[in-house]
This record gives structure tokens, sequence and C-alpha cells, in this order.
């Protein structure tokens, strides 16, 4: 069963002055993540995301597609990154979003993948 951890976090709060040591040690964090997620054959994918700030929302009001700058509300926390796993069940991917680092300073939001039937055709 797929899973979708959705990682939040304040963009804002992040340190902009942080220290190249802190740097450092907040890369490997996730780096060894990944690798904890590779080992144990759940990883299907992952990214970051760049900061709200680069989004584009896009709508269709009327049948004109509209855009705007941004994101389309503002929050408290913003999603700043994702992994998808493929979890043996609901517990597995939950054990996973604890040891994620995002979840130190953020939240992770996990949520099931549904899966539909291709037309035939």
């Amino acid at each position: 069963m797929q899973f979708m951890l959705l990682i939040y976090g304040d963009e804002k709060a992040q340190p902009p002055d942080m220290t190249p040591e802190a740097q450092e040690a907040s890369m490997k964090a996730w780096f060894d993540y990944g690798d904890w997620l590779r080992a144990e054959g759940i990883y299907v994918a992952g990214d970051a995301l760049q900061e709200t700030e680069h989004a584009t929302t896009v709508r269709v009001q009327e049948g004109k597609t509209v855009t705007t700058d941004g994101p389309f509300a503002e929050t408290k926390e913003q999603l700043g990154g994702y992994y998808l796993l493929e979890c043996k069940d609901l517990d597995q991917a939950l054990e996973a979003a604890a040891k994620c680092p995002g979840a130190l300073y953020g939240s992770i939001e996990v949520r099931p993948i549904v899966k539909f039937d291709e037309p035939e055709g």
C-alpha cells in the first residue's frame, strides 16, 4: 500500500543564518533518513520543494485559466516536500513519519494513495 508523507513547516521560521556546521548536520539528518527508508525497502520517491514564493496557483474560472503567484492561502505551515512510500500498512507509514526530520519542527501528514483502475480501451 502506498502512502504519501507530506512535510509541513514554517518556511519563515527556518534560521537564515545557520552556521555551516548546523546546515551540514541538518542535511545529514535528511540524507540519513533517506538511507533508512531505502534500507527498509519502502522508499519510492521523495523531493524537497522550492519555497512558496516560487509557487504559481492555477485555476480555471468560467473557462479561462487564471494564474496567481504564490500559494492560494496564507498558512502557518507550508508544504516543503514529500516522500512516497510503499508500506505494508498504516503502522509502518506512521513509524516512517515519526522518524522524519521534519517532524521535529513541523508536521508530517500521512495519506494513503488511491489507486484507480485504468479504463479499458
